[in-house]
């Protein structure tokens, strides 16, 4: 309340007023008050003042005027200034009540003595604080007298007013304590609130007084405080805003800390204040939006501490009600400075918890902080969206979980295992759990795919990551049998092939493990030895590598080695671990056991003991055992009777049986010994009864895998086994009857007889009229001769030269359908030449089976593969057969080659020519049929089955006009090279055969393989040595890549020996050795330009492969150089070397460094078949000029895989009469325009509906230039078979095959039956150029050894045309004369009167 102003008094008024006795008037009964009593009577009588004060009223006017003395002598400095506090407390008191009494007129008119009593009466109040003192009572008494009164309100007329009520807020927080109960609180409120909102405004230190309760730190030492401090806030939060508001601006835009002692805590406080009322920081806010510009970091990032805790705080709509400020905080997702962009991040989760609503918002900065380049801020997007999204995956969009997902292939394994572990507790909640609904299930079922597609990754962190997520969270080993196995099972089911794949194979890795620790623990037993200490070292290397960290994993193994050693009970515990019989349970006692005995309790963090762990971890079976198994068919047979919860799981009955099959067949490969029971037994043979030929499959491989102990233990098994095996591998799948055979012979002892019974009825009902009946009996009879070679090779003889080469491979029966595709579906390939597929396999297998050539069918038949390479899988060259036919014998062909050359008596008897026309596969025109061929080549070598001259195979690569097939080729060079190094530091025995593992060794098969491509036959030519340098580089960039042992050095002196040899192929022909220099100097060029380290001594002297090379002549010198210097730097950089001055004047410029083809940046629509375009008339008369033009075609046809063709030729042409184009042009799909224009051109290699040609007569007056850059050989034409005219060609036989077309990008998928093809002239006329002929001398490939072939000519029957072309396959060097080269280059056999009347020998 508000008191008039005082009329001034005499300064005695200070000291009392006496009556007029002279005397103060005290209440009855109380004597007079004075120094010269005891405290204790002091005491005695104020309490009579405390009651009378207290009793008095505002009315009572005569008392009032009675006591006013006794109201000015209680001000006295005797009481104010009182040693006992009970004096002062009751003195208080007696103050309190004047006030009230004398309202609004106080009795007391000097300032100075308002100020003293005001600030005497505060310091009382600290007597709140000890709610269980005596004297509490009248403490609150004070309080609630004050309150009432509003007593403080009379010192706003004072000048320092200010100084009582900061000392008074600064009591009332100071004593507020928990003990204090709710009027108390109250009280403190109604006096604090009303000096507020009565006065003319809040000074800062008043203001200080209040905001100092915020502060963490005072909040945390005074709850009651903060809460007072709150309540307070919000009663005056009119009148208090604008004080707030003028302290942050200050301090956050004028910069003036000073203002307050509180300036370092704005940002504390401003948070506090907006969680007790938005409104008190209405206009602070624009003032953080500036801060969050300031140049200073650490500023920034406190502002944006701050903010991120004002948006993300549940009950905030700061972000909607101030849509800039949220704007600009977002915008420092992308700030400079990393702390910010880290707290950003962090702020991101609890925004996502408390407001889904802004989960948009957030969407795209989060995207771009998940490629930041800071690892710790990747890590905390992925921690942010994992967090929200086991809090309610609802909180999560798709886009949210595909930032983690991507994050699982992050460079850095912090973030790869933070992602991968976040996936997989989502996984482990909503979809085993299922905690949130069959829809949240259906949200992330992806996440099991996508981490087992990490066990993909090379790092042995990510697969050990992998089998840690499968044991805990896909398939949680701590689960009961049961339960466990039906999470397996469905969970197998519903997997996508590739993650079935990378399943499969973590269980193949872990049973390798167990192995290579099983064969460890058997070297213990041995005595001890070098060779025994020698392998032993060897096999704990590859247990290392096994295990995270290779390097320190060696010392811990070996040091767990030396324990096995010393501690024999350790070791039993290890065996029963690993021995096939071991249960989960029991491996659960082994691990601990073990465990257990390494452990050190003096040493908390055991790395040693962590990395047994880790390998106990991979090798213990904790999921499957003989009971697992057993739980695993009863589920099955569920799903067959179907009673089982499929449906309800996500998959259906027929997926589960299949999947199931699977699934056990990939554990019987693993745990066979699981497996022997009837009852397991007895559902595989239901499961080979039902109509499902993958079901049945898979059960016939289960029992082969597991059924060794069948015909012993199990008879009855036995009994109804082996029908069911007879019918399977007589009329069975191929599938099946593989599995059969091979189960047969895996399982029983008498299996002779029962492959007799096979064999017999089979070799003899073989019937090539009846193609669709031939291809299983085919796949019984290959596999049965390569299992039994002694018993069934020389019955086998007879069938393959009498029925496979006469009857089936040199007959075509059926017309293929002329679609002009090169692949087709397997449902859509005629049974013909399925079966002729087959018989290829078949000759192959019982080769393989007999493993020697004593009888010289090896090189029989390795001259009729060269011959079916030669004729592009056309053997019989009747154009019978269709192109998508012809690309499947193609590649049957060259496939056989290469599983013959696994085996090393045939490798040694395959001749460089056929081992080239083998290598152009690769480069062949149909895409699957490269695919295919390179997929073998890489799964051969990689298990060191191959020779290492079949990885110089991978350099022709560099012509694929794919960008996923070089890829994949690179990777496969990677991966071939990586392990033959680690074979050889893992194998010391091994460095006595490092001529045919040491990869560096491959660069002279490359070299040979190179100066041999039927492409290169201008040694001059910069565009043919252009290839051949992308082909040197594609090798040597990857072997490159360490200079391991000076490697540089000895690639380099390799190349310079083949300088000093001779071509072993053709020794005396100048030009074949002249292009063999040729390239070894690009070699050397490329070797020099990429290395500095090349040019020290090489550590060894290399040796050559004599197959290839001949010795060395002494006094042969060979130190030419087969390239000029100019066109050294045009290989090197694309440039012609810069020319003198004078020389550049008068000469014209010209654009040069063009790439003679392009290769393709991905797959687009197109296909294999070719669509030539009628050329522009106009065109012919400026074919004069040289170009280098990429023509796009139409479309060509391959249906699996469409793309774009992107066809690159650049040709010099001659012009053309009658506006028709040169005929190697029409044939090859060169195209010759104006500069700058685009031609539509034929496509390389692909076979068209053909329209009746005409005759034309075309421009022979010079000869064409030969067009650059194609894969391959030209396209064989309906008029092919006519002499060639050119004198070269006559001097080497063609061979091999038509490669892939320049701009063929991959296969394609429309139908050619739209298609128009253009009139094509008879351009068998023309003579082929000789760049398209493979330099194959004399016809070497059809070289007979002089045995007859296959002793045919011998059988009966056989007609002319027959044996002219067994012929073919056996023409010796005197028979290459009657043969010649047709346009497309393909071999063309003359039928004399002397072979036709040729009989048997």
């Amino acid at each position: 309340m508000d008191f008039p102003a005082a009329q001034p008094k005499p300064p005695t008024a200070l000291c009392g007023v006496v009556s007029s006795d002279g005397k103060i008037a005290y209440p009855p009964g109380v004597k007079e008050i004075t120094d010269k009593i005891t405290n204790d009577e002091v005491v005695k009588r104020l309490k009579m003042v405390v009651k009378t004060f207290m009793d008095m009223d505002q009315d009572s006017e005569d008392e009032k005027q009675q006591y006013l003395p006794l109201a000015l002598h209680l001000a006295s400095e005797f009481f104010l200034r009182n040693p006992n506090k009970d004096v002062r407390l009751l003195v208080a008191c007696c103050l309190a009540d004047i006030f009230r009494i004398y309202a609004p007129e106080a009795p007391y008119t000097s300032h100075d003595k308002l100020k003293d009593i005001f600030l005497f009466i505060t310091r009382q109040l600290k007597g709140l604080e000890d709610t269980k003192s005596p004297q509490f009572n009248r403490y609150f008494y004070l309080l609630e007298n004050l309150a009432w009164v509003k007593s403080y309100n009379i010192c706003f007329e004072l000048e320092d007013c200010n100084e009582i009520f900061i000392q008074l807020f600064r009591t009332l927080f100071s004593v507020i304590n928990n003990s204090h109960n709710k009027k108390v609180q109250m009280h403190m409120l109604d006096l604090m609130s009303s000096i507020i909102m009565e006065g003319d405004g809040v000074t800062q230190e008043l203001l200080d007084s209040i905001l100092i309760n915020l502060i963490p730190a005072h909040k945390n030492l005074n709850k009651q405080a903060f809460d007072l401090a709150k309540v307070l806030l919000k009663r005056t939060v009119q009148i208090i805003e604008a004080s707030i508001a003028n302290f942050f601006n200050q301090v956050l835009v004028l910069g003036r800390s000073s203002v307050s002692d509180l300036s370092e805590h704005v940002f504390d406080l401003i948070q506090e204040l907006f969680a007790i009322d938005p409104h008190l920081l209405l206009s602070v806010m624009p003032q953080l939006e500036f801060k969050l510009k300031s140049n200073d970091g650490e500023e920034r990032l406190a502002v944006v501490r701050l903010l991120a805790k004002l948006f993300g705080s549940k009950d905030s709509d700061l972000a909607t009600q101030n849509r800039p400020l949220w704007q600009c905080f977002l915008g420092r997702f992308n700030d400079i400075h990393v702390p910010v962009r880290l707290e950003s991040v962090k702020f991101a989760s609890h925004c996502l918890m408390n407001h889904p609503d802004l989960a948009k918002d957030l969407t795209e900065y989060l995207k771009v902080r998940s490629h930041d380049p800071e690892e710790a801020i990747r890590h905390d997007v992925i921690v942010t969206i994992i967090t929200a999204g086991k809090r309610d995956l609802s909180l999560v969009n798709d886009q949210l979980l595909g930032f983690v997902r991507e994050r699982t292939l992050d460079k850095r394994w912090r973030v790869r295992k933070e992602a991968m572990m976040g996936l997989a507790q989502l996984y482990k909640k909503y979809c085993l759990h299922a905690e949130a609904g069959r829809e949240a299930a259906e949200k992330v079922s992806w996440i099991k795919d996508k981490l087992l597609h990490i066990y993909y990754q090379n790092s042995i962190d990510d697969k050990l990551l992998v089998e840690k997520i499968f044991a805990q969270y896909l398939v949680p080993h701590n689960l009961e049998t049961e339960e466990r196995m039906k999470c397996l099972y469905y969970l197998y089911a519903s997997l996508d092939p590739n993650a079935v794949k990378a399943l499969n194979e973590m269980w193949k890795c872990q049973n390798l493990l167990r192995s290579h620790v099983r064969e460890l623990l058997d070297l213990h037993k041995q005595p001890a030895s070098e060779a025994n200490s020698s392998a032993m070292f060897g096999k704990l290397m590859t247990i290392a590598k096994n295990l995270p960290d290779p390097g320190k994993a060696q010392d811990f193994v070996k040091k767990f080695n030396q324990v096995l050693g010393d501690d024999e009970k350790l070791r039993s515990q290890l065996e029963l671990l690993i021995s096939p019989t071991c249960s989960c349970k029991q491996a659960d006692v082994c691990v601990r056991e073990i465990a257990r005995k390494l452990a050190n309790p003096k040493q908390p963090t055991n790395p040693f003991l962590e990395m047994v762990k880790f390998l106990l971890e991979r090798i213990a079976p904790v999921h499957i055992d003989s009971e697992a198994i057993s739980a695993l068919v009863k589920l099955m047979n569920k799903s067959i009777e179907g009673t089982a919860d499929d449906e309800e799981e996500g998959v259906s009955p027929d997926t589960a049986i299949r999947a199931g099959l699977e699934l056990l067949k990939v554990l019987s490969f693993t745990h066979p010994t699981s497996f022997h029971s009837a009852e397991t037994y007895e559902s595989l043979l239901q499961c080979l009864r039902m109509e499902d030929d993958k079901v049945a499959e898979a059960a016939i491989q289960i029992f082969r895998n597991t059924g060794h102990k069948i015909e012993t233990d199990l008879p009855q098994i036995r009994s109804t086994l082996i029908p069911i095996l007879h019918q399977k591998a007589k009329r069975g799948t191929p599938h099946q009857a593989k599995q059969a055979v091979h189960c047969i012979h895996a399982i029983f002892t008498n299996k002779e007889v029962q492959l007799a019974q096979i064999f017999e009825p089979l070799s003899r009902s073989l019937n090539a009229d009846v193609p669709e009946q031939l291809i299983t009996p085919l796949v019984s009879l290959g596999h049965i001769s390569m299992l039994a070679p002694d018993q069934f090779a020389s019955p086998m003889k007879s069938v393959v030269a009498n029925f496979i080469v006469k009857d089936l491979l040199m007959n075509d029966r059926s017309t293929g359908e002329k679609n002009g595709k090169l692949w087709s579906p397997d449902e859509e390939v005629s049974p013909e030449v399925l079966a002729k597929v087959q018989a290829i396999k078949l000759l192959v297998r019982w080769l393989l089976g007999m493993k020697n050539n004593q009888s010289k069918s090896a090189n029989s038949t390795l001259r009729l593969l060269s011959a079916m390479l030669v004729s592009e899988g056309d053997l019989t060259e009747q154009k019978r057969i269709s192109k998508s036919d012809m690309s499947r014998l193609r590649l049957a062909a060259g496939s056989a080659i290469m599983k013959l050359a696994q085996e090393p008596c045939y490798h040694e008897i395959i001749t460089p020519e056929q081992f080239q026309l083998c290598a152009l596969v690769i480069n062949d025109e149909c895409y699957q049929v490269r695919q295919i061929f390179a997929q073998k080549l890489h799964k051969a070598l990689v298990k060191l089955l191959l020779p290492l001259e079949y990885m110089a195979i991978f350099a022709l690569c560099a012509k694929d006009p794919v960008k996923e097939r070089r890829a994949h080729a690179r990777q496969c060079l990677l991966k071939n090279i990586s392990i033959r190094r680690e074979y050889i530091k893992q194998n010391p025995m091994a460095t006595e055969k490092l001529l045919s593992l040491l990869p560096e060794y491959v660069v002279p098969y490359m070299i040979h393989l190179l100066a041999h491509d039927p492409d290169f036959t201008k040694p001059q030519d910069v565009d043919q040595l252009r290839d051949i340098k992308e082909c040197l580089w594609f090798m040597l960039e990857v072997l490159m890549t360490k200079n391991e042992n000076n490697s540089h050095a000895f690639m380099k002196k390799m190349a310079e020996n083949i300088k000093l040899t001779r071509d072993a192929q053709s020794p005396d022909e100048p030009k074949t050795n002249e292009k063999l220099y040729t390239v070894c100097d690009v070699a050397l060029c490329v070797i020099n330009s990429k290395s500095a380290l090349c040019n020290a001594d090489s550590p060894k002297d290399p040796v050559l492969p004599t197959k290839f090379f001949t010795q060395p002549e002494k006094d042969f010198c060979n130190d030419r150089s087969y390239i000029s210097e100019e066109t050294r730097v045009l290989l090197l950089t694309g440039k012609p070397k810069p020319a003198g001055v004078l020389g550049a004047v008068n000469k014209p410029l010209s654009a040069t460094g063009r790439k003679p083809y392009v290769r393709s940046t991905g797959t687009e629509p197109g296909s294999n078949i070719n669509v030539n375009s009628e050329l522009n008339p106009s065109t012919g008369n400026r074919s004069r000029e040289p170009i280098s033009e990429a023509s796009e075609t139409g479309v060509s046809e391959n249906e699996e895989n469409p793309v774009r063709i992107i066809s690159v030729t650049p040709v010099k042409t001659e012009p053309v009469k009658n506006k028709e184009i040169n005929s190697d042009q029409a044939t090859q799909g060169n195209i010759s325009t104006d500069r700058g224009k685009k031609r539509t051109a034929t496509a390389s290699g692909a076979e068209n509906i053909q329209q009746k040609p005409e005759e034309k007569k075309v421009d022979e007056t010079g000869p064409p230039a030969p067009p650059k850059a194609r894969r391959g050989r030209r396209p064989k034409t309906e008029s092919q078979g006519s002499a060639t005219k050119n004198d070269e060609t006559n001097k080497s036989a063609g061979r091999g095959r038509k490669r892939a077309a320049v701009g063929q990008e991959s296969p394609g998928g429309l139908e050619a039956s739209n298609t128009k093809a253009p009139k094509l002239q008879d351009v068998a006329k023309k003579a082929a150029p000789a760049e398209r002929q493979i330099d194959l001398q004399r016809n070497q490939v059809l070289e007979s050894d002089g045995d007859s072939f296959w002793d045919i000519e011998s059988s009966p029957g056989n007609s002319p045309r027959d044996l002219d072309h067994l012929k073919v396959c056996e023409s010796s060097q005197e028979d290459a004369e009657d043969t010649e080269l047709a346009k497309g280059g393909f071999i063309k056999v003359k039928r004399n009167s002397e072979r036709e009347e040729m009989t048997a020998k």
